[in-house]
């Protein structure tokens, strides 16, 4: 865990017009947004993501979700009411064997003592690789693809989502688009990583 000391920090909960919050500015009512880290190519952080998504490295997810937490302690995240992953689709799932957005919801739920809903949000549809689409292909890729199962368990709630990472936004916003219109409700993002939107 020594090396998760010099990652690279955002800091962005502590400033409510961070760049990952303007992403969603005109796109979402979105309470609050964040990430923990930056996202670049050739990035030690970088090589810890691709362990954890893709070489079964469960225990990062988990671990860094805690980091994440405490930093999110005692600010406004932790009035919400509960935390949501990003669905990965059943065909994923089993694939993968994991969804570490899951993972990293977890670590957070721990730290914040908010409860983790995992059945909340279901995706219908499995999307190809996001990896070299433009934002607007990535919206295409991703709109209408997620589904709430019960919207009156979240209705006059706050919720959080919570991505691994954030290129453009159109994942965290297809999916909360789908709570988006129930009565009552807050929505707040954040992720484990961000690419350097500037």
């Amino acid at each position: 865990m020594g090396c998760f000391v010099e990652l690279p920090r955002t800091s962005f909960h502590h400033d409510p017009e961070n760049e990952v919050a303007q992403l969603f500015w005109g796109r979402l009512p979105v309470e609050h947004a964040t990430s923990f880290m930056y996202f670049a190519k050739g990035s030690r952080f970088r090589q810890i993501l691709h362990e954890l998504k893709y070489n079964g490295q469960k225990q990062i997810g988990t671990a860094m979700g805690r980091m994440f937490g405490a930093e999110l302690k005692n600010t406004r995240f932790s009035t919400a009411d509960m935390i949501i992953p990003v669905p990965l689709h059943p065909s994923r799932l089993k694939t993968r064997g994991y969804n570490q957005s899951e993972l990293i919801a977890s670590g957070i739920s721990e730290i914040l003592q908010l409860p983790l809903e995992t059945t909340m949000i279901s995706r219908a549809i499995d999307t190809i690789s996001q990896t070299h689409k433009s934002r607007y292909e990535r919206w295409e890729n991703v709109r209408q693809i997620f589904r709430c199962e019960n919207p009156d368990a979240v209705r006059n709630k706050h919720v959080i989502l919570v991505d691994d990472v954030i290129t453009t936004g159109a994942t965290l916003e297809a999916c909360a688009s789908c709570l988006v219109g129930i009565e009552g409700i807050k929505i707040s993002l954040v992720s484990l990583a961000v690419a350097k939107l500037r």
